[in-house]
């Protein structure tokens, strides 16, 4: 009996020590992963320290830092920017990913961008044609030896190559146009065919959209106006296979409450309908950039 509890004894506090030991590694392996995190941190704050003061005057409306943290993007990782070059994320994430990361930036379709009337003309649209690889061209000037590389493609003619590569997508105020032109041609839910083909399972999806009231109407809230409800954005990315898992006040600003005739681009940076009107230009100065949802989705 006696030797019969010591052995006990010993097999007790051996399992302790294991116990012990598994608290100790996992105490370790948070230590580290945090350790990583603050260093990813003081590497984008300084990344973003040390661009140009025109970029640097938007973070207090677009929150780069906080933003790209809400992510969950990590250098070493392959990211999708949505209409890059006018969001102006993929110089940030070139060199916030590294050598170990890539950039992969994303256009609307040519044929999406034919209806935007307008300035959409025949000579636009052949730009748009040849834009992955003139914006691969231009990117290649600006990227440094320890940057990540930078590739593109339009919606609808994603290379087979990419898929299964993406940590994240990014749809930056991208959103809006996807979904008013939806009805002329599954933009919408043929990028999102494109997003969930190029992310790795269990990959990401962030979405930075200006936001319409939920009281606004429908109508007045597909995007034409530059706004879309949140509750719209959220049913219809879930609905193409996607999961909610976080959302993020960081780019509200609760000074803009758009009616239904109000456009996105009267406030700034565009302030496009006062340029004559001192008194009303102050106004949109003073309500600032829009309000803005900050959605995060994972490929199921």
């Amino acid at each position: 009996m006696r030797k019969l509890l010591l052995v006990s004894c010993a097999a007790f506090a051996l399992s302790g020590c294991q116990t012990l030991d598994g608290l100790k590694t996992i105490g370790n392996a948070e230590s580290r992963a945090a350790e990583e995190a603050a260093a990813n941190s003081a590497k984008l704050a300084g990344i973003l320290d040390a661009q140009d003061e025109d970029t640097k005057a938007r973070y207090d409306a677009r929150n780069p830092q906080e933003t790209v943290e809400f992510f969950g993007i990590e250098p070493g990782m392959t990211v999708v920017d949505t209409i890059a070059g006018q969001t102006w994320y993929a110089g940030i994430l070139s060199d916030y990913l590294g050598t170990d990361g890539r950039v992969i930036a994303a256009d609307y379709a040519v044929d999406m961008w034919a209806l935007f009337g307008g300035f959409a003309n025949e000579e636009f649209l052949e730009r748009r044609a040849s834009w992955p690889q003139t914006f691969v061209e231009t990117a290649a000037e600006n990227i440094d030896e320890d940057d990540a590389p930078v590739s593109a493609f339009a919606f609808g003619s994603m290379p087979d190559e990419f898929a299964g590569t993406a940590d994240v997508v990014m749809m930056v105020r991208a959103v809006h146009h996807l979904n008013r032109f939806e009805e002329d041609g599954d933009y919408f839910t043929k990028a999102l065919g494109d997003v969930a083909t190029i992310l790795k399972p269990g990959g990401i999806l962030g979405v930075v959209q200006h936001r319409a009231p939920e009281t606004n109407s429908d109508k007045a809230s597909e995007g034409d106006n530059g706004y879309v409800k949140q509750s719209h954005v959220i049913a219809f990315i879930e609905n193409a296979g996607f999961e909610l898992v976080g959302t993020s006040e960081v780019n509200a600003n609760p000074r803009d409450v758009p009616t239904d005739s109000d456009f996105v681009w009267r406030l700034p940076p565009t302030l496009g309908n006062s340029a004559d009107d001192e008194e009303l230009r102050a106004t949109y100065v003073a309500i600032g950039e829009s309000d803005r949802m900050t959605l995060k989705f994972r490929k199921k």
